[in-house]
């Protein structure tokens, strides 16, 4: 009997030592690409603070109110930095992982939304730091009240850009999302269609909670969300009729085999 036991569950002990390997192996490259880029802590810090330095009043600077800030911050942006770029790597990890208990055609499906998960939260961030941050940074230059000097925190400056990244970020991951939906099969192509209206109300209902309180962030987080929903049902329904296409031709040959001439 403890035989038994023991080789039933040597499949889980392997399964979870190979959790742990890739784990260990995402760590070591964050750890690796952190040790790389540690060096140009503060030039990374002020690649990231430039959107805002670009409207700051003449002769004002960002400041830090904490004493160690000026050597945390930059510090903790390098180490988010390094997770972002090793983000293609973990998620290589996290597939190797899952990889072997998938159908060979869900594996068709599952790495080109891999690959394009990757790309659309980097192309989010890059829309937030090249569009968004100088439209809504001017604003806030613009709404300064008289006699108020316009210095932001290093640390809360930095959460805040962090903030913004992770939103959109996460908002551009909206075809995916929906894509995955319709090939499951959660909701239908033509449900999504008649509730288009309060997708577009709810795409404003997120931006607004996950920007700043001004309609010019709120707006750019908002539409390019609708836009990428629609991106998703385009997809999805294409997909599906791939699918169905191919099920039906399956049948066929079942009809074929089974009655032969």
């Amino acid at each position: 009997m403890s035989q038994n036991t023991d080789t039933g569950s040597m499949p889980l002990v392997a399964h979870l030592t190979e959790l742990r390997n890739r784990v260990l192996r995402c760590v070591a490259a964050v750890l690796l690409v952190f040790l790389c880029l540690f060096y140009f802590a503060q030039e990374i810090y002020a690649l990231v603070s430039a959107p805002l330095r670009a409207y700051l009043p003449e002769g004002a600077t960002m400041i830090a109110t904490g004493v160690a800030s000026p050597f945390f911050t930059p510090f903790k942006l390098t180490m988010v930095v390094s997770v972002f770029v090793t983000i293609p790597y973990i998620l290589h990890q996290v597939w190797g992982f899952i990889a072997p208990g998938l159908y060979q055609r869900e594996k068709r499906i599952a790495v080109p939304l891999l690959v394009s998960s990757i790309f659309l939260y980097y192309a989010g961030m890059a829309f937030a730091y090249f569009v968004v941050f100088p439209i809504m940074f001017g604003f806030f230059a613009s709404v300064t009240p008289a006699g108020v000097a316009m210095m932001t925190d290093i640390g809360q400056y930095l959460d805040f850009v962090l903030t913004i990244f992770f939103a959109f970020g996460v908002a551009f991951e909206i075809p995916v999302a929906t894509f995955l939906l319709i090939w499951v099969g959660v909701v239908e192509v033509a449900t999504l269609k008649k509730s288009r209206p309060y997708v577009v109300v709810g795409c404003f209902v997120v931006g607004m909670v996950l920007t700043p309180p001004d309609i010019f962030s709120q707006t750019l987080l908002a539409l390019p969300m609708w836009f990428l929903f629609e991106v998703g049902l385009i997809f999805g329904g294409l997909a599906i009729k791939d699918r169905a296409k191919a099920e039906a031709a399956e049948a066929d040959e079942g009809l074929d085999e089974s009655n032969p001439v």
